[in-house]
């Protein structure tokens, strides 16, 4: 909150509360940043994904451009456990911003155990990315399906007592059933959601633009879609829901604050405005004042749905 107004920029996301709802995406934030924005206005910070394993990344090229948002296949690059602990945390513990841990395993004990070594002194939270593949379930994401989305969330709960965000993917048929079973399971918030599963083709040489041939589509292109899961996900649980799809101004996290988001993170806005969350944040503020609304949370499940009035006209009516 600025001194220069009263409104009170706080959120709650399952027992941990945040200056404001303006976080980063996982794989979208380095320290490099702190020349272009003062960290301490975040309301947290979420790391690259950390696995275990050292891993070098995808074949090149990993990145590529379409209208209205970035194609990637990066494939998680990690250079382990004891490098974050030993270097990258050192660097976060000078700012009074909590530090949520993001994590990937292959398996569901790989997660849960991961979630147990980085349950340390200055993490905040951990963020389960479970829209990775999973070599139990030949390949595809734990986020996939209800049941393994249980499994891992429970393995994982019983692994720390920090507050546990489990990421979804949107590349699946019902993420509200999901969202439910990552609550069932412990979870304290959902993170909806990961990019979409696309790809490209060079007219030149008819070959995949990417390396990996498919990647994530992040960026403003998918944000109407995103913004529906997050619609469902929080009618579907009582647990906070973060949202996370191609915001880039604060009219866009203002968005997904009505439809049910008690916080946004911003991914793909940062590679093309470094400061794009600060300004983000200043855009919140102001609204909240333009709106005289002195609590940017009152925003949270604010879409007003109305019925429809004819009954030709019900099955328009998204909530039926």
């Amino acid at each position: 909150m600025s001194a220069a107004s009263n409104v009170d920029l706080s959120v709650s996301i399952g027992g941990l509360t945040l200056r404001n709802p303006v976080m980063p995406a996982s794989g979208t934030f380095a320290e490099g940043l702190e020349k272009v924005m003062d960290f301490n206005r975040l309301g947290a910070f979420v790391t690259k994904t950390i696995t275990r394993e050292l891993r070098a990344g995808n074949p090149l090229p990993r990145v590529v451009e379409r209208p209205g948002g970035l194609i990637n296949a990066i494939g998680i690059p990690s250079k382990g456990v004891p490098y974050f602990i030993e270097t990258i945390m050192p660097h976060y513990a000078a700012y009074d911003t909590p530090l949520v841990v993001s994590i990937s395993a292959p398996t569901a004990e790989g997660f849960a155990s991961l979630a147990a070594e980085l349950s340390i002194p200055g993490v905040a939270a951990i963020e389960a990315n479970i829209s990775c593949p999973n070599i139990e379930e030949d390949g595809k994401a734990f986020a996939m399906r209800a049941e393994s989305t249980q499994k891992v969330t429970r393995l994982l709960r019983t692994a720390t007592e920090l507050p546990l965000w489990v990421k979804l993917t949107p590349n699946t048929g019902d993420v509200p059933e999901v969202a439910r079973a990552a609550e069932a399971a412990g979870a304290d918030a959902v993170v909806v959601a990961n990019t979409i599963l696309s790809m490209a083709i060079d007219l030149k040489s008819f070959k995949p633009c990417l390396g990996n041939i498919m990647g994530g589509l992040s960026g403003p292109a998918i944000k109407p879609i995103v913004l529906r899961q997050v619609f469902q996900c929080a009618k579907a649980v009582k647990i906070p829901v973060i949202g996370c799809g191609g915001i880039s101004t604060a009219d866009d996290a203002i968005e997904y604050m009505l439809a049910g988001a008690s916080a946004v993170q911003v991914g793909t806005a940062t590679f093309l405005q470094p400061a794009a969350m600060t300004t983000i944040i200043d855009g919140l503020e102001a609204f909240c004042l333009r709106r005289e609304t002195p609590r940017v949370a009152d925003l949270i499940r604010g879409v007003i749905i109305e019925e429809a009035d004819e009954p030709d006209l019900a099955w328009l009516d998204p909530v039926s």
